[in-house]
């Protein structure tokens, strides 16, 4: 799963890459040259690997993970809308499964921001405006091109590509309301028509606001009433330092400060709620691993993403919450406490879920 860090110039998106991914990209003001992306996977924080390797000892731990893309240019409005939105962050941004708005809260005046003045509420509004527009571009030329084809089309193609046109011209609607496409309800066979779009403003959107170190206790309020959207609030300058110190350091320069966990690790876990994606777990003594998989996955689908085999050939799965197991101490307790039980491929996979597949190819 890709999420692909935007917002305004001078926000700290780099600075916000960095404490996610622990880099040291260099962070720059904003260029006009095309610059490639940052690019990075990121380990899932989860805690109930580390309570499995304790019983399991296993030669490797395989958290789930989650890939981010700091696209590098940030939206200059007062460019103009077209230039703001360059094919190259397009093509970056388009390809994305959510993306991550950095909102910068902070004050510093060796930073300019391209605004003139610090207004997270504002900044979190122009920049929606920019997907918002984007979208709005593609939909009126792609309408003007099914104008042309209807008048030349018949029978069923003609009553595929007018629905096209009449849900097109829904959103258009909508858009021109400034209201984003994650909030229209769709229908699943709407959205699987739309699917081929990328549309921009369709896209989960987690808002990372970029606070200061003297408001990282009292996070100035941001409000964020779209759908499918959270806020999180952060200090990238503050997060990027301690992934920088060893865990001694760390904990010394978090009490400091009043933090009793990373804040990156609330990105994380965030983005990847965010996206509908939840995770199962398998054990062994070769490995402990975490999946993902999406919300309603069901049994026989699960199993396929840890090999093909076992899809084409599920039989049952044995399933024990995790909780259940540590409580039990290993499988085999858990077994003779009744904890371990057996499912078909319907059943619809929970977070947590300990499973092993038995199958026969």
């Amino acid at each position: 799963m890709k999420i692909a860090i935007i917002g305004l110039s001078n926000s700290g998106k780099t600075t916000v890459f960095n404490a996610l991914t622990r880099r040291t990209a260099e962070t720059t003001a904003f260029s006009s040259g095309r610059l490639e992306p940052n690019l990075a996977w990121v380990k899932v924080p989860d805690s109930r690997l580390e309570a499995l390797a304790q019983i399991y000892k296993p030669r490797k731990v395989t958290a789930a993970e989650v890939q981010y893309v700091d696209v590098m240019n940030g939206f200059r409005p007062e460019e103009g809308r077209k230039d703001s939105l360059s094919a190259e962050l397009l093509g970056y941004v388009g390809t994305a499964d959510a993306l991550l708005h950095v909102v910068r809260a902070f004050e510093d005046e060796r930073i300019p921001h391209p605004l003139g003045s610090v207004n997270p509420q504002r900044d979190l509004g122009v920049v929606e405006l920019e997907l918002i527009f984007s979208d709005l571009m593609i939909i009126e030329r792609r309408l003007e091109r099914l104008e042309k084809d209807l008048r030349k089309l018949s029978g069923q193609e003609r009553n595929i590509r007018a629905a096209e046109q009449d849900l097109l011209g829904r959103l258009k609607v909508a858009l021109e309301d400034e209201k984003p496409i994650r909030d229209i309800e769709l229908s699943s066979q709407e959205e699987k028509l739309l699917r081929g779009y990328q549309f921009l403003s369709m896209k989960p959107v987690l808002v990372v606001l970029n606070i200061g170190e003297d408001k990282i206790t009292d996070p100035p309020p941001l409000e964020c009433t779209h759908a499918k959207s959270l806020v999180v609030p952060l200090s990238a300058k503050v997060e990027a330092e301690l992934t920088q110190l060893d865990d001694s350091d760390a904990r010394e320069f978090m009490e400091a400060l009043g933090i009793q966990e990373p804040a990156r690790d609330r990105v994380i876990k965030s983005s990847y709620a965010l996206l509908g994606l939840i995770s199962f777990l398998t054990v062994s003594k070769d490995e402990v691993r975490a999946w993902t998989i999406r919300q309603g996955t069901i049994a026989v689908e699960a199993g396929g993403i840890v090999h093909s085999d076992i899809q084409r050939g599920f039989i049952r799965a044995e399933v024990v919450p995790f909780q259940d197991l540590v409580r039990a101490g290993n499988m085999v307790t858990a077994k003779k406490q009744g904890r371990v039980r057996l499912e078909g491929k319907e059943y619809v996979v929970k977070d947590g879920d300990i499973s092993h597949f038995l199958f026969n190819v």
